[in-house]
């Protein structure tokens, strides 16, 4: 029995140093991360222009651009499905293409919520031909999206796409020396990075989604 339970704290205590020693080296790597305003002077730029989000899923990269100029780069984790074709929010698929940023919670689960507008004319498209539309639900999301609003589809739950951060295990996860992948299908940063996007776009800023 004591030799039980000698293995049992043996193994407990090498799984907490384990673990310590990960968070400790993604900590480390994380040193090499800069601020928004570190980045611009680097960049020899006093001010953003034209700000516009290009996410990389199989780069885990959000970057940040000024016209034409990359500023920033935003480590970023995505859904769990890797799949390329996303039909629903519950299929934890994160959409590829155009989209804009319809609202902005500064309350949320996830720290911020930046939504977009997902599905944009072409999902909402390609869902209805798939059958997965009815006539009603194709008109009323495209008319949402003319009016610049966050498109609303309740019975296959397209509505709850965006950019957040971790939320209450921020610690954990954003020390991650590794790619984990946990989302719904929307995009995460830690908490630090989502607080600083969320001070530099705004309703309408475009944002691309890249394989």
């Amino acid at each position: 029995m004591k030799f039980v339970f000698k293995n049992i704290i043996y193994f407990t205590g090498s799984m907490v140093v384990f673990f310590a020693g990960v968070l400790l080296y993604g900590m480390f790597l994380g040193l090499k991360d800069i601020s928004l305003s570190e980045a611009l002077a680097a960049k020899k730029m006093r001010y953003l222009t034209n700000v516009h989000l290009v996410i990389h899923r199989r780069g885990y990269m959000i970057d940040l651009y000024s016209d034409t100029t990359v500023v920033k780069s935003y480590h970023a984790v995505f859904g769990r499905n890797s799949s390329k074709h996303k039909t629903f929010t519950d299929d934890k698929v994160t959409p590829l293409g155009k989209y804009t940023i319809c609202r902005i919670d500064s309350v949320s689960p996830y720290q911020r919520f930046i939504k977009l507008n997902y599905p944009n004319a072409k999902d909402i498209t390609d869902a209805y031909f798939a059958g997965l539309l009815f006539n009603r639900e194709y008109e009323s999301a495209n008319n949402e999206l003319l009016n610049n609003e966050c498109p609303v589809i309740d019975r296959y739950k397209l509505s709850s796409i965006g950019i957040h951060g971790i939320g209450r295990l921020n610690l954990v996860f954003k020390n991650l020396p590794f790619v984990y992948n946990w989302t719904n299908g929307s995009v995460a940063v830690s908490n630090e990075n989502i607080d600083e996007l969320i001070t530099i776009i705004k309703i309408g800023t475009e944002v691309e989604i890249k394989d």
